[in-house]
């Protein structure tokens, strides 16, 4: 392959492509990978390269402490003293609810609560059914 160079006008003459030789060419333009083979492919990092390589891997090493400092598990919970309660012909899971509710308490969320102590899917109950209610709010 061989590369071509066009020279500029001069006044009074066309254009015309000269060849370039490939030592010149490669000269102005060298191939990386020419260029790591001369090396023998090997990496090497000049003092600044190992400096900011030091200041990443710092860098990194602070900010893993950090996120991993915050990581805490939550200590022992107290259990949740329940009653069995037998549900009775015409009673609603709200009925039950705002007996349970502290005063001031949404009704709803305590609806949530007993449905997930009671692995409810619907809030339909039927009579004779158990369920597991909060003994003290």
């Amino acid at each position: 392959m061989s590369a071509m160079a066009i020279d500029g006008p001069s006044y009074g003459s066309s254009w015309q492509p000269r060849p370039v030789s490939r030592s010149s060419a490669s000269a102005r333009f060298p191939a990386a990978p020419a260029a790591a083979a001369a090396h023998g492919g090997e990496l090497r990092l000049t003092r600044r390269g190992r400096w900011v390589l030091a200041a990443v891997a710092s860098v990194v090493a602070i900010g893993t402490g950090i996120v991993g400092g915050q990581a805490v598990a939550a200590g022992p919970t107290q259990a949740l003293e329940v009653v069995r309660y037998t549900v009775q012909p015409g009673d609603t899971l709200w009925q039950i609810a705002a007996g349970v509710a502290v005063p001031g308490e949404d009704v709803r969320d305590v609806i949530v609560e007993l449905q997930d102590l009671n692995g409810l899917s619907r809030a339909e109950l039927i009579a004779g059914q158990h369920l597991v209610v909060p003994a003290h709010r």
